[in-house]
């Protein structure tokens, strides 16, 4: 045995022992396994993108990729911003805690910090997002989405025991960015903690607003001077803050695809840049303070795409302004989608996250929030937040995703697909471009239009069920129990709040308030460099973010609009077909029922029995199957014994003639307001089957919804 040859090993030895086939003979091989089915059709995956995506892929098709020689850390910063990947420091376990009062915020802050978390996400409700206090709010603003802030005192209470020099903390301000860095930086100076040490963010979006709601409260040209203040005060004072954060979300949201998302994200950056170099600002002082937030959906491998050909694109684009090679590198949040996740088998949203996680991390992300299961029915409590939390402490602990640099990097298919997103979203970019960039093409309705579009097509291969939510329009279980819905009393929190600030500002004697109106004027009479630091003190000697707000306005109280972007999820339609029957089941103790006309034996019409019962549990029905019938009459009365007021016939193609007119017509005779069903389409026998009185077919291309909700119509279900 010592003497034995030692085979040749690897490559060599099987290329020695086996001729290595061409690609040619590859293809020529399975196309002779898909029996006259074109090769395009069967193997080729075509995607909402438009990209084809190859059954393999081979060393020559990134032969033309110019970043696959680039290294992690190096420009074009595909493979990651920092050569040493995840190993010298790991992306921030950044969550979101959607409360609505300070303590609320602080108690599960301090909770989820002890366990495991390592930034902060505070998203602010709508009533602070329009600048205004909760004694001046709409009704249901306050609380609405995020935490009522009104003060530095407010502040104070949310971060309680949080050490900001330690903790980084992004703020989701967006139109209210300026006023809550006024704010924020109050409590800071109080505090004694040193600004330079801060990280995290303010999160101004005013492109990304103006998409979601179809509203920003003042000019673009207003909000761009406050970014401007924001950014040019950030470099001398705070040089780890992000003062700009560029959503995808509201896109996401939206059913937009990766392209779409990737473009449209882009071009809102450039626009931010192009807008701060003419307010004489620096490339190297803008685009460091520029951080990018993507939702990250199920189709794995495209969202691992996007991330990477994001980096790409941007570093791309600081290059051509001049940037610096630290200008280059892209801040990258990631948060898991909120469109696709149900509220129907929830515990399903757990995996959807999980993958949608790990893309996030193998896509290179620096922080990421990871949705909590149930964030689509309403506020979460301790478990679902620590599930959430869990599923990234995992990712770093167990599964050591931190050890690896870069994994994607080299995967054929990775490369090719990172540079066809690459190629389509630049296409994209350069189309907004020509329209006066995205401000412009927002004003046309060009982003909102190719969204709705996509959206479109989503909505279509769902309801057709080509495109599958599991639980939602495939396999549901109509036996679970409903998570309780936590929401907050807006009513009373809003009372609260507004009684809250009134008791404030009574508790200011005479001599502050009169300080206070002199800081608010300051802020006025302040040149734009000045601005942010008069914000400051006013927020000191005790003005609130809405007195602040209301100040900034003045002289720019244009409110700029468009139309809307139309956010909503995915399964929508199918939980309204759910809620409908679970309505009836309320008010009479049972669901609306379909009762199988399963004729012969068991495998005569067992696959259209399964067929159909899935296909109207996923409406919310309640279906009464059965072993089957021997005859016509038999299955008659069984039906009509049922007193379900829809009868599906099932069995096969060849006994239908005999069987579907009698059967029929029997039914038809003694209840003649049942509906009849038939599962299956035969073709040539349509005609005959409707005049037997067949009311409609249920079948694989049939549309899910607008057939069941046309049933329900017809059965009176949600009117």
């Amino acid at each position: 045995m010592a003497n034995q040859e030692q085979p040749t090993s690897g490559k060599g030895r099987l290329l020695s022992e086996f001729t290595a086939p061409s690609y040619e003979a590859w293809r020529q091989a399975a196309e002779q396994t898909l029996k006259g089915v074109p090769f395009e059709k069967k193997l080729i995956g075509k995607t909402y993108e438009g990209i084809d995506l190859q059954p393999m892929y081979r060393q020559e098709d990134v032969a033309g990729v110019a970043h696959v020689n680039s290294w992690p850390g190096a420009f074009p910063f595909v493979r990651g911003s920092h050569a040493s990947g995840y190993a010298a420091e790991p992306w921030l376990i950044s969550q979101e805690l959607p409360y609505s009062t300070p303590e609320e915020f602080n108690q599960a802050a301090r909770h989820d910090l002890e366990r495991g978390q390592t930034a902060l996400t505070l998203i602010l409700d709508t009533a602070t997002l329009l600048g205004h206090d909760p004694d001046e709010a709409r009704a249901g603003d306050v609380g609405q989405g995020g935490v009522s802030i009104a003060t530095v005192d407010d502040l104070a209470k949310a971060l309680t025991g949080i050490d900001l020099e330690q903790t980084p903390l992004y703020v989701r301000a967006t139109s209210a960015a300026l006023p809550t860095t006024a704010v924020l930086m109050a409590l800071v100076r109080r505090q004694k903690k040193a600004v330079d040490k801060l990280r995290g963010g303010i999160e101004m979006d005013p492109l990304g607003i103006l998409a979601e709601s179809g509203a920003y409260p003042r000019s673009l040209a207003g909000g761009y001077d406050r970014m401007a203040q924001l950014i040019g005060w950030a470099k001398a004072n705070a040089p780890h803050l992000h003062m700009v954060t560029v959503h995808s979300q509201p896109y996401h949201d939206s059913g937009a695809h990766a392209v779409q998302e990737l473009a449209f994200v882009l071009a809102t950056a450039v626009e931010y840049v192009r807008e701060m170099l003419a307010r004489n600002l620096d490339i190297d002082d803008v685009a460091p303070r520029i951080r990018f937030s993507f939702s990250v959906g199920a189709n794995y491998f495209m969202e691992v795409a996007k991330l990477r050909a994001a980096r790409l694109l941007w570093a791309k684009v600081v290059e051509a302004f001049g940037g610096s090679a630290d200008s280059q590198k892209m801040a990258l949040h990631v948060r898991t989608s909120a469109y696709n996740k149900t509220i129907y088998d929830p515990y399903v949203n757990m995996l959807r996250t999980t993958t949608e996680a790990f893309a996030g991390v193998v896509g290179g992300c620096d922080s990421l929030h990871v949705g909590c299961f149930d964030e689509a029915i309403g506020l979460p409590d301790e478990f679902s937040r620590r599930i959430a939390r869990n599923t990234q402490i995992i990712l770093q602990q167990e599964s050591h995703l931190t050890r690896v640099i870069d994994p994607a990097g080299g995967s054929w298919y990775v490369e090719k697909l990172t540079d066809d997103v690459a190629r389509k979203a630049w296409a994209l970019f350069q189309e907004i471009e020509q329209q006066g960039g995205m401000g412009a093409a927002l004003a046309a309705g060009f982003p909102q239009a190719q969204v709705a579009k996509t959206a479109e097509q989503r909505l279509a291969n769902l309801d057709f069920r080509r495109d599958v939510l599991v639980g939602t329009n495939q396999y549901p279980n109509l036996k679970e129990s409903q998570i309780e819905t936590r929401a907050p009393d807006y009513e009373t929190l809003g009372k609260k709040r507004a009684a809250h600030i009134g008791e404030y500002r009574t508790a200011l004697d005479d001599q502050a308030s009169i300080a206070v109106m002199e800081k608010l004027t300051n802020i006025l009479n302040a040149s734009p460099e000045q601005g942010v630091e008069m914000a400051i003190e006013a927020a000191l000697a005790g003005a609130t973010l809405g007195e602040i707000a209301r100040t900034l306005r003045q002289g720019d109280e244009t409110q700029t609009t468009v139309t809307p972007l139309r956010t909503h999820r995915l399964a929508e339609r199918f939980e309204s077909l759910r809620q409908a029957a679970e309505a009836v089941q309320a008010k009479t103790g049972s669901r609306p029922k379909v009762f199988l006309a399963n004729m012969g034996p068991i495998p005569q019409h067992k696959g259209r029995a399964d067929f159909s019962t899935g296909f109207f549990q996923v409406g919310g029905f309640e279906v009464i199957n059965n072993d089957g019938f021997a005859t016509v009459e038999s299955a008659a009365q069984a039906a009509l014994a049922s007193g379900a007021p829809i009868v599906v016939i099932c069995s096969t193609d060849d006994t239908y003639p005999e069987l579907v007119p009698p059967l029929t017509q029997q039914i038809k005779a003694a209840k003649p307001d049942t509906l009849v069903i038939l599962a299956g389409y035969p073709a040539d026998q349509i005609e005959a089957h409707r005049a037997a009185g067949v009311d409609d077919f249920i079948h694989l291309r049939a549309n899910v919804v607008e057939l069941l909700s046309n049933l329900q119509q017809k059965l009176g279900v949600g009117a």
